[in-house]
């Protein structure tokens, strides 16, 4: 059964210009449960992280500072939230929810978590949204507990992942790999293993070559015994900040090549759905929901 990470506390209310893009995580379920896709059954209540799990990945003056509230206003400016313990709290289930998949996906093969990719938190700092490194976190918990030895972590989302590539550059353990706008947020880019910068505009055949050329090569290369798949659907033409022009079912092609890659090379896989700031929710909703439909398709 395909097992889905899910809290009440991921749709945690935020100021008016905010809220927008945190509505598909109470929508998401709502259309994949109204459909048959999934039903209540595959989704699962996170429980409680544990201070030591973060704490392989975020350095202890920062997480210190973080939940008890301490960081400083120019800490905090490049969050972009402002801090609540219920924001805090919300980013720690969701951390706790990425660790829990991936114990389903060693047994099922796939899991996934309807909200985090937070890949712009970094080891000692929060920003563009991310406080926790959710995939980061995860990874070196199986590290930690000997349930991986090299790990692969592909991050499409249009935005380079620089928190992720920072916290591993020294860890031949965790492979780096971020498709991402040239030119879009974060300016000043950290350095993947393996970077593909994308120009604007870039539409569906420019980028499904490119990943199918790069993906499997690496896949060969380092041999994973785990995946964490970052999946954010601002690559979309419609997206607000994306800057690329990737089609609905171009972004369901990419889903869709990603996940039947790990069912061919029996990788299990953790997927995290990054972000998503179409103007239209429908076009957010219908791209995240084509990743759930194909993993239930291609697993189960």
């Amino acid at each position: 059964m395909l097992k889905v990470a899910y809290s009440k506390i991921y749709n945690h209310p935020l100021p008016e210009n905010h809220r927008f893009p945190m509505k598909k995580y109470d929508l998401i379920p709502k259309k994949l449960i109204a459909e048959k896709t999934l039903s209540i059954e595959n989704f699962f209540e996170p429980g409680s992280i544990n201070n030591e799990d973060v704490l392989l990945t975020h350095s202890h003056n920062y997480y210190d500072k973080l939940i008890n509230q301490s960081l400083t206003k120019k800490e905090i400016r490049p969050v972009g939230f402002p801090m609540s313990k219920l924001l805090i709290e919300r980013e720690k289930k969701i951390a706790q929810g990425t660790i829990e998949c991936t114990n389903f996906s060693i047994k099922n093969g796939i899991s996934m978590n309807i909200a985090g990719g937070t890949h712009h938190a970094f080891k000692d700092k929060g920003e563009g949204f991310c406080m926790l490194n959710d995939q980061a976190i995860a990874a070196n918990y199986l590290l930690k507990n000997k349930l991986a030895k090299k790990i692969f972590i592909i991050d499409l989302d249009v935005h380079q992942g620089n928190g992720t590539a920072s916290i591993f550059k020294n860890n031949t353990n965790v492979y780096t790999l971020s498709f991402h706008g040239k030119k879009n947020y974060p300016f000043k880019k950290e350095k993947s293993d393996l970077d593909i910068e994308l120009d604007d505009g870039t539409q569906d055949i420019e980028y499904l070559t490119k990943l199918k050329d790069i993906v499997p090569n690496v896949i060969k290369m380092i041999n994973p015994d785990f995946i964490f798949y970052l999946s954010g659907v601002d690559i979309l033409k419609t997206d607000k900040l994306g800057r690329l022009e990737l089609s609905i079912e171009g972004c369901k092609e990419r889903d869709y090549y990603i996940l039947n890659l790990c069912k061919i090379y029996n990788i299990p896989i953790q997927i995290s759905m990054g972000g998503g700031y179409s103007s239209n929710i429908k076009d957010i909703i219908e791209a995240h929901c084509n990743t759930f439909r194909l993993a239930q398709k291609i697993y189960f």
